[in-house]
């Protein structure tokens, strides 16, 4: 008898045991999974165990696929599966919005400057074609003079100073992504089209056949492009292909951020550029859920710094985290750098600007 009462206890303490065990759907915070594109100059910013970690505490677990802005909108017109959409500017989520039938305004938790990122020595060169200056330790590329150098395909042989880097040689053009597929090679074309327009933004069929010469001649000088910004970035950094690429400020600034050595990289902010307005379409109440905690979380906005992007809900942040960082130079305040922002042309327009880079002038 009292063996037999040692076993019945011994199984409620086991049974006891194995309640422990089973989780009380009351008690822990369940998670919800949350589907999206994004581009892939936000990837990282997404697989960060910290990102991971707040937004669980928020009670979401975020899957994402990366790929070109422009080729997003596709992917997410056949897809049901979806809750949020988040290219690198407003151009392709205006076109994911419409395939989506959405009518509400999509928010832009933070943004990135364009930029043309040289190594040192070549920025000096073109310090001294007058290509570049570099006013209070903050480079700028000047975007006129550049245009100029397209219309007449000025060769690098053809700038002074340029001995003993045979690196140097044939036209002066910068490296982008494809404009049909990426986000930074639209908005490079747009940025080309402003200044070719007399710094208006094309909105005209005559307009963009004005600039067609030129568009085109800036993307065929590149040969094959790619499709994602962090592979010409990725070029650049073991010191492949062409001495100048177009990409965002945060590629970078995310690097400097987080402590990793830069070498003698110079961040080169063309006089005129354009910004690149991180745009997330939320698609379902949880991908809302997402957004917000994008724009509004404290600890998700120090997270987008840490990247190397721009906050739009805390303006200073980016500028707290630049300011000690000696090499390269940040602009702190790009209105008092002088960088003035290109307005993009519609959507429409700007379809057709980019299909005319890629196709032969008439």
């Amino acid at each position: 008898m009292r063996r037999a009462l040692g076993v019945l206890a011994a199984l409620v303490l086991l049974g006891g045991v194995t309640y422990a065990l089973i989780p009380d759907d009351k008690d822990p915070k369940k998670l919800v999974t949350v589907t999206g594109l994004i581009g892939s100059e936000k990837r990282a910013f997404f697989e960060s165990p910290e990102v991971k970690a707040e937004l669980a505490k928020q009670g979401l677990e975020v899957h994402t696929d990366s790929t070109g802005s422009w080729t997003m909108s596709e992917q997410a017109k056949s897809s049901s599966t979806l809750d949020f959409a988040f290219p690198a500017s407003t151009a392709p989520a205006r076109e994911i919005q419409r395939n989506w039938g959405l009518q509400d305004s999509p928010l832009v938790p933070f943004y990135s400057p364009l930029v043309v990122v040289a190594h040192a020595p070549v920025a000096q060169i073109l310090l001294d074609n007058k290509l570049a200056s570099n006013e209070s330790g903050v480079w700028t590329f000047k975007m006129d003079e550049y245009v100029n150098d397209l219309k007449t395909t000025h060769k690098w042989q053809d700038l002074t100073k340029t001995e003993g880097h045979g690196e140097l040689s044939g036209p002066i053009f910068v490296t982008t992504t494809d404009p049909e597929s990426s986000s930074s090679g639209a908005l490079y074309i747009a940025l080309l089209s402003f200044v070719l327009n007399n710094h208006l933004v094309v909105s005209d069929d005559a307009g963009v056949d004005s600039a067609r010469s030129v568009l085109h001649q800036a993307t065929a000088l590149q040969g094959g492009q790619k499709s994602s910004s962090d592979e010409p970035f990725r070029d650049f950094l073991a010191g492949v292909g062409n001495p100048l690429i177009f990409g965002y400020e945060s590629q970078v600034a995310a690097m400097a951020v987080q402590g990793q050595p830069t070498g003698d990289m110079v961040v080169m902010y063309p006089d005129t550029t354009a910004y690149s307005d991180h745009t997330i379409i939320a698609r379902t109440e949880n991908g809302r859920k997402l957004a917000d905690l994008l724009q509004n979380d404290e600890t998700l906005r120090a997270q987008e710094v840490r990247f190397g992007f721009r906050p739009q809900a805390s303006s200073g942040a980016f500028a707290d985290q630049v300011k000690n960082i000696k090499q390269p130079v940040f602009a702190q305040d790009l209105n008092a750098a002088k960088v003035r922002q290109a307005p993009v042309p519609s959507l429409d327009n700007l379809l057709k600007l980019t299909k005319a880079a890629k196709e032969s002038p008439k």
